[in-house]
Formats: structure tokens, sequence, C-alpha cells
């Protein structure tokens, strides 16, 4: 229980804390890189070593270290584009009510049962990231009337990565991951975030696209420690509930979505239509019927 709850504070946090960068007018993207040099020696601390040695590419897990890296330093970015235009309602809805693409994977790769119940439940949650989503014409800062429609394919590919992603460190848990080496394949991953993020803010700054702040180190470090825990603790959680996946994962995200609504809500002040509340509602619907369907 300590680390499911542990992973929804920890992964609500680094929501949230793109909604604080953009007000305190902080880059997300140079945060971001710095994040990842944060959560590789978080893991380094943790781990008490270094685990990468010569030997690591022959691993089989190797390869999919790198896709994960490559898909967190993407997938981050756009958690903190959509949080920052649209909201923490919005980056949390659309983020972790993708967990239907891990849940129709979990029926398909490890033969968990899907009843009648629980394919209602994906069905709600597809309306339910539509009416989240959903704004009054104009309602985000920074997004005109007529340019909604295309910003929103922000939320749907933030949709489709997260579900892709926690497939497939599901499916990397179950075949290749135990105690002995899930460290060394979450500091391959952080690490391969960190040098494509360095090399891409390097450009940024090289070419005049971007000035460098250095409020995002401090930022960086911040977000690092929670994001390297909160993968950490999923990971334990995984484990610890590994023969229900298909529940354990929609019970997490509820809860992130729920804690990081409300504290957007009442810290940060966060205006939500009738019609994002219904959405909202719809999802947690969604989640408790896949969950105990």
């Amino acid at each position: 229980m300590f680390f499911i709850i542990a992973t929804i504070v920890l992964t609500s946090f680094l929501t949230l804390f793109f909604k604080v960068l953009a007000r305190l007018g902080i880059p997300s993207f140079q945060t971001i890189v710095f994040n990842y040099w944060t959560s590789v020696i978080t893991g380094l601390i943790v781990n008490g070593d270094f685990p990468i040695t010569s030997a690591t590419m022959n691993e089989t897990w190797f390869p999919w270290a790198l896709g994960m890296g490559a898909a967190f330093i993407f997938l981050f970015n756009m958690i903190a584009y959509t949080t920052q235009k649209f909201g923490v309602a919005v980056a949390s809805v659309a983020n972790k009510l993708s967990m239907v693409i891990p849940f129709i994977f979990s029926i398909y790769l490890y033969n968990e049962k899907a009843t009648s119940i629980k394919m209602v439940g994906v069905a709600i949650a597809l309306l339910a990231v539509v009416l989240t989503c959903l704004p009054a014409p104009g309602a985000q800062p920074g997004i005109p009337a007529k340019r909604i429609n295309l910003n929103y394919v922000a939320p749907a590919v933030l949709f489709a990565g997260s579900g892709l992603l926690d497939t497939m460190i599901k499916y990397v848990e179950q075949g290749f991951i135990n105690e002995s080496n899930k460290n060394a394949y979450l500091i391959s991953a952080f690490c391969v975030a960190t040098i494509i993020g360095t090399m891409l803010m390097l450009i940024l700054l090289l070419n005049g696209k971007e000035k460098f702040d250095f409020r995002s180190i401090p930022g960086g470090i911040c977000l690092g420690i929670a994001n390297y825990l909160s993968i950490w603790c999923l990971i334990r959680v995984l484990k610890q509930y590994a023969d229900h996946s298909s529940k354990i994962i929609p019970i997490n995200n509820m809860g992130i979505v729920l804690f990081s609504t409300v504290i957007g809500w009442i810290l940060l002040k966060e205006r939500l239509s009738p019609i994002n509340w219904l959405g909202i509602l719809l999802s947690l619907v969604a989640i408790a019927l896949i969950a105990f369907g």
C-alpha cells in the first residue's frame, strides 16, 4: 500500500510542477533535461554504485531501455506542454486514462480476463478523455480559439504515448527485470533520456532558440528526484501485484487523476467547466469499472 500511495503522490507532483514552472516563467525543456541528470544521480544513490558495465549493451533488456529513454524525454515534454496549455486536469486524464492501452495488452499478452463491465469501462474512459479536454472557446491561455482543434493533438499524443510506455514497462518488468537488474535497466533508460535531452538543449542554446535560465537547475533537481522515485515505486508495485496488473494499474491511475485534479483546483486555482468535471467523474467511473469489473 505504501508504494501505491507513493506512486500516486510522486506522479501527481510531476504534473503539478510543470504548471508551477509555467507561472514562474522557467523553461520546461531545460528543467526536464536537468531532471534527467538528477534522475541518474538519484538512481546511483539508490543503487549504491554505477550498475552499467561494458556488458550492459549485450543484455536482452538493453534495447528496451533505449526505447524507454527516448519515450521518457518525448512524453515528459508532452506532459509539460499539455499541462501548461490545457491544465493539470486535462494532462492527468489524458496521461492516466491511457491505461486502457496496457489493459488491452494485458488481456492479449497475459490472458487476463476481460468482462463486459471492463469493456464498458474502456468505452467510458475514451469518452471521459474527450469531455475533460473540451474547453469553452479560447479557454486555454496562449491558444486562440481557431487553433484549439489542432492543439488537441497534444492530449491525443500524450494519451497514446503514455499508454504504450506503460505497456512497455509492464512487458519488460514481466519478461526481463528482476531484483538484480532493475536499477541497471532504469539507469540505462534515464541515461538515454539525459543524452538525448542534453544534445537537443545544446543545439537550441547554440542556435539562439533558447536562453539559458539558471532556475532550471534547482527545478530539474526537484523534478528529477520525484521522477526517478515515481518509476522506481511503480516497478515495485507491479512486482508486488504481478498477477493483478489489470486492476492495480487502474487503481493507481484513479488516484493520480483524482489527487492531481483536486490539488490543481485548490492550490493552482485552475478553472474547470461543468463538462470538464463530468469528464473527470466519468474517468473515475471508467477506472473503477476496469479495476473491479
